[in-house]
């Protein structure tokens, strides 16, 4: 039975907390395990030979709940002693060996730079006997380990930097991920061509700071303008998207570009944080909420139809009640069209977590739900707005146990579910919107497919 069983394949599952770089991240991981060691997914932990939890720091007790999930891990490996448990992500980067001090049967530790060599770490695991730890920041070669891009779908991330440089008081990714480091322009640009070509519709570029990026290319300093215009002469690529922004890298030519490009989707996510320019100061996001406001007004002038999404924090400290009534002013003022809305809770290692005067727990709720009761107002009343208007949805998944049943966003990142045949899967159709829900919209299709035929004519792969 122990020679039949060995012959099976390998099965890993991995678990994916957090922001959509962690899921890009879970997606690479899972395809070098798979080309370098042969491994297939797993549905489930209990029928996995490797188990992968991919960390996210950001929210309140990151460290706590990860160790909750290991510890409903640990008891599968009492049960399976060659179950081997692996812990990449930030939180894994922020603890290091510590993690393996609170727990002792992990296998391997590695930081979001690091994943390409999680092959590896298990290998010197087996060798050595002793858990592996590198939470280095490698990032370039991390690029440069990148495996093949891979169609899975209609839509496809295109990671195009790493890290950040700002230092935000509350923010402990530049701790976590590392300072900014951009991947090679031409680098980008061929994965792209090869996503292109395999049937990807929608392409959206990642980057913790992704209006920040920068590469020179062919002895010209380029950056995500650029990658936006040479993106959109594909014919097949019909959407680009890009995420997370910050307020002061959001210059001229990424505005024009929304003016200029109609495949750029008609969506921006830009954190704003708070409407304060006290807490604005003491977060060290540097800008303030006129200079906000302005870029606000200006995106919109370019494109009319936008849809604004951003982050906001409530409760941070010294937060007074003037503070939080300038934010509320600005979400009504701004419309917002969706919100992550966070409680402030300090994150150690991070100049804001020693700050003094914190915000009493009641009036930080408080607080919390006076502005998710304004957020969920604007982000109903956008989609209802949008009754009766014609958008184009690339459906992106069908149903269960109904196939006709399509789901795909539009422009404005918001969900469309409609009915129509399951082969219309990967394709842009032009749906009526005809119920508003806070979250989706509803629609019926026109029986109009816009998507065009692959073909790369306005323009040649070009010369990398």
């Amino acid at each position: 039975m122990t020679a039949t069983r060995s012959r099976q394949p390998k099965r890993v599952y991995i678990e994916t907390q957090g922001c959509q770089m962690n899921v890009y991240d879970s997606g690479q991981m899972l395809e070098i395990l798979m080309e370098t060691e042969g491994y297939l997914p797993a549905d489930r932990p209990e029928e996995a030979d490797l188990l992968v939890l991919n960390t996210c720091s950001v929210r309140e007790k990151a460290f706590d709940k990860a160790l909750s999930r290991l510890g409903r891990w640990r008891l599968l490996k009492a049960d399976n002693p060659h179950l081997r448990i692996a812990v990449g992500g930030c939180v894994a980067s922020q603890e290091g060996t510590m993690l393996l001090a609170r727990a002792p049967f992990v296998d391997v530790v590695f930081g979001p730079q690091t994943l390409q060599r999680l092959p590896a770490l298990l290998g010197e695991r087996e060798m050595s006997g002793r858990a592996q730890v590198d939470v280095r920041f490698p990032a370039i070669e991390k690029f440069d380990a990148l495996p093949a891009p891979r169609r899975t779908g209609p839509c496809a991330f295109v990671s195009i930097m790493e890290g950040c440089s700002k230092y935000c008081s509350f923010c402990i990714v530049p701790y976590t991920r590392g300072e900014e480091a951009n991947r090679p322009f031409a680098d980008v640009l061929a994965e792209v061509w090869t996503l292109a070509e395999s049937g990807v519709r929608e392409i959206t570029f990642l980057g913790q700071n992704v209006n920040a990026y920068q590469s020179d290319w062919k002895g010209i300093r380029r950056d995500l303008a650029d990658l936006i215009h040479y993106t959109a002469a594909i014919d097949s690529i019909q959407r680009i998207r890009f995420t997370t922004s910050h307020p002061i890298e959001l210059g001229d030519r990424l505005m024009d570009a929304f003016r200029e490009e109609p495949k750029l989707a008609p969506h921006l996510h830009l954190p704003v944080q708070s409407g304060s320019d006290r807490i604005l100061a003491a977060m060290k996001r540097g800008y303030t909420a006129l200079e906000y406001r302005s870029k606000v007004r200006r995106l919109r002038e370019a494109r009319a139809d936008l849809a604004l999404t951003t982050d906001l924090i409530v409760g941070f400290p010294g937060e007074t009640d003037r503070d939080f009534e300038d934010t509320f002013g600005l979400v009504r003022d701004l419309g917002f069209d969706q919100s992550f809305l966070f409680l402030y809770s300090p994150r150690p290692g991070t100049p804001a977590a020693s700050l003094p005067d914190p915000v009493p727990d009641p009036i930080r709720q408080e607080r919390f739900n006076r502005l998710k009761a304004l957020l969920d107002q604007q982000a109903l009343e956008f989609s209802r707005a949008r009754v009766g208007r014609r958008v184009s949805v690339l459906v992106e998944r069908t149903g269960e146990p109904d196939p006709s049943a399509l789901s795909g966003r539009e422009g404005t990142n918001h969900w469309v579910h409609f009915a129509g045949p399951p082969d219309l899967l990967g394709m842009m159709v032009e749906v009526e919107v005809t119920q508003g829900l806070p979250n989706s919209m509803k629609g019926r299709r026109t029986g109009i497919e816009s998507l065009r035929p692959v073909s790369h004519d306005r323009t040649q792969r070009p010369s990398l």
